[in-house]
């Protein structure tokens, strides 16, 4: 596939592109990067033309100044206006791309015609901020190596990781790509984020996908989502962990295709 090298912000953030049509947005989530999205990129670009943006400290995009949620909706906002990304834009987000991405909707729904949320949360409970606050730790005393193991137990199901276990160290590779301060920056939002009281808000027509065994961000969290947004949808992926597009990716194309046009 052919990609185009993007930046916006005055070279504060990255992204590529690739295919033609209406535009799709990618937004990746925080222990993995945007080639988590690589084994479903072919069919999305059949149809669309698709952005991938990288997040404040992946691949060239810089860290937020300052760890605010509003810092990351400024930043994916200079790219919808840079790249010059229709309103009718489907926006996807899984992870914390996911959560960034409900935030962008609540924030511009003018933006987008729809929105595809995948394993993500509104709010965390106790003990998942305590997870981040643990992990941000890890990561101010060890570097992002520190967390390989947790990373790759929060990112895929415990059968898949126990069928692939070389994928700790393929994890320890992507979270060696992310500035430090950008992954401590997120576990902070992360551990902050409350939008649960904004959904009944959100106009834009929305589907929430989780794989089943996501440890991440269980499916309680993500019904949450589907409860509280009017209309929306929602849709459980068997055996899955917390990144479908990497683990279950034709099961995450079949269980999106029919409301994105794929």
């Amino acid at each position: 596939m052919q990609f185009e090298q993007l930046t916006a912000g005055h070279g504060a953030l990255t992204g590529v592109r690739t295919g033609q049509g209406p535009d799709l947005v990618v937004l990746h989530s925080l222990l993995a990067d945007r080639h988590a999205f690589d084994p479903v990129l072919e069919a999305f670009a059949a149809r669309h033309r698709v952005t991938v943006f990288n997040l404040p400290g992946f691949h060239g995009s810089q860290p937020a100044v300052l760890a605010l949620m509003d810092a990351y909706i400024a930043a994916i906002e200079d790219g919808f206006q840079e790249w010059k990304i229709a309103s009718d834009a489907v926006l996807i987000g899984n992870g914390f791309g996911g959560t960034v991405a409900l935030a962008f909707a609540l924030a511009h729904p003018e933006r987008m015609s729809k929105l595809v949320v995948s394993d993500a949360a509104a709010v965390f409970p106790d003990e998942g901020r305590k997870q981040f606050e643990v992990m941000a730790a890890k990561v101010a005393e060890g570097g992002l190596g520190a967390i390989a193991e947790i990373a790759a137990k929060r990112v895929f199901s415990p059968a898949y990781l126990s069928a692939h276990p070389e994928l700790i160290d393929e994890r320890k590779r992507v979270l060696m790509g992310i500035h430090p301060k950008a992954f401590q920056a997120a576990c902070k939002i992360l551990q902050e984020a409350d939008l649960e009281p904004l959904l009944h808000r959100l106009k834009v027509p929305t589907l929430v996908v989780c794989g089943e065994f996501d440890q991440a961000t269980p499916p309680a969290l993500n019904k949450a989502i589907a409860d509280k947004v009017p209309g929306a949808n929602y849709i459980e992926l068997p055996g899955c962990g917390h990144c479908p597009p990497l683990e279950q990716p034709q099961q995450f194309l079949a269980a999106i295709k029919g409301f994105v046009g794929l």
